[in-house]
């Protein structure tokens, strides 16, 4: 029988062989890593394919051989209309196509509707009754502008001192309650900014009487609201009887789907101004500059806005001080004919053309010859 000190001596000699093997397999590792290194994701407990699931700042990339999603390209950053891509991708980046409302909408529910949403903008257009994206909201404003710089070069120095914001990516992210905004667009039909302003607070204060300016400013009662109220009541915000009626008519069909922000998303540029110009309280003028501004349609073009008009006038040439002393009723600087025919060339980009026409007298335009 062994003796207590030969056992001791027996169970030391087998720790330190152990000891051995052990610094000798992490000595072999430490010479295959010099000759082999590999990055720190190697050594992960977690396959980094699994953490990627849950992690949003790794980037999801696809196996060659995979159906490829929409291709949305790198933000673009604007100095001047000059564009500079980027190496990063904007988070507000998304598909887009011109003739869409390209603003997403607000529902009275609060939901947030999107022409064309990630998980579905490569999706059949017989299944979803538009058609596929052509663009991003990133790159959209640069394809227009280049388009219209090749249809009419004299634009050139008009697009390089103005940058339109409107049709930005930041532009195009700013949503859009189309309740809210075409109704803010009756109460200030002929009446000052500052009156329009001081209505609307007043509205709203006659739903939501308790909440601050801050607060107030979030807010807006549902079509709902305003339907079940009588015009009385809605002209203690200031309103006139007639615009009351407007608003309280424009509540019904928002109220009873006659009119929704799903039909603004989905219609046509025509269906669009045909549906709201049936509205009472909406002429042509006002449905033109929501579907511009508001839906963020871009190839809209309002004949009827004498800004558009002394625009393109003076942008062909034209004496406008004289157009101007000579009258001519509505189109006193051009005539809606003209106007379609000349700006024609311009589609699916009226929009952008017509912010330009804006600022026409702005920049020297007499660079090269027009081919108007």
């Amino acid at each position: 029988m062994p003796s207590k000190r030969s056992l001791r001596s027996s169970t030391a000699n087998k720790a330190v062989a152990t000891s051995d093997i052990g610094a000798a397999a992490a000595k072999t590792a430490d010479s295959k890593a010099l000759r082999n290194p590999r990055s720190s994701e190697d050594y992960a407990t977690t396959p980094p394919s699994k953490r990627a699931r849950f992690d949003p700042t790794v980037e999801h990339r696809k196996k060659p051989g995979t159906k490829a999603q929409i291709d949305i390209r790198p933000n673009a950053e604007r100095t001047n209309g000059v564009s500079a891509t980027t190496n990063h991708a904007s988070p507000l980046d998304r598909p887009a196509e011109p003739n869409r409302t390209n603003a997403p909408l607000i529902t009275p529910r609060g939901s947030r509707l999107m022409t064309y949403p990630r998980d579905t903008a490569i999706t059949s257009p017989s299944k979803t009754g538009i058609p596929r994206p052509t663009t991003t909201t990133g790159h959209i404003l640069e394809q227009a502008c280049a388009h219209l710089i090749k249809q009419e070069p004299r634009l050139q120095p008009l697009i390089e001192k103005h940058h339109c914001k409107v049709f930005s990516l930041e532009g195009l992210a700013e949503e859009c309650d189309p309740f809210k905004s075409l109704c803010s667009g009756i109460m200030a039909q002929q009446v000052s900014g500052a009156a329009a302003s001081s209505i609307k607070r007043k509205f709203i204060a006659l739903f939501y009487p308790t909440e601050d300016g801050q607060e107030q400013a979030r807010l807006f009662p549902t079509p709902t609201q305003v339907a079940a109220c009588s015009v009385p009541f809605l002209r203690q915000a200031g309103l006139s009887e007639r615009k009351a009626e407007y608003i309280k008519g424009l509540a019904e069909k928002f109220a009873n789907g006659e009119l929704s922000a799903s039909m603004l998303i989905n219609a046509s540029d025509e269906e669009v101004l045909e549906k709201l110009t049936l509205v009472r309280g909406l002429g042509r003028w006002s449905v033109e500059m929501f579907a511009c501004f508001g839906l963020k349609r871009m190839d809209i073009l309002s004949t009827g806005d004498l800004g558009v008009q002394r625009g393109m006038a003076a942008f062909m040439g034209k004496d406008v001080k004289k157009l101007k002393a000579k009258g001519g009723g509505k189109w006193k600087y051009m005539s809606e004919q003209d106007m379609l025919r000349h700006s024609e060339k311009f589609a699916p980009y009226r929009s952008v053309f017509m912010w330009y026409m804006w600022r026409v007298e702005d920049v020297d335009t007499n660079v090269v010859e027009s081919s108007m």
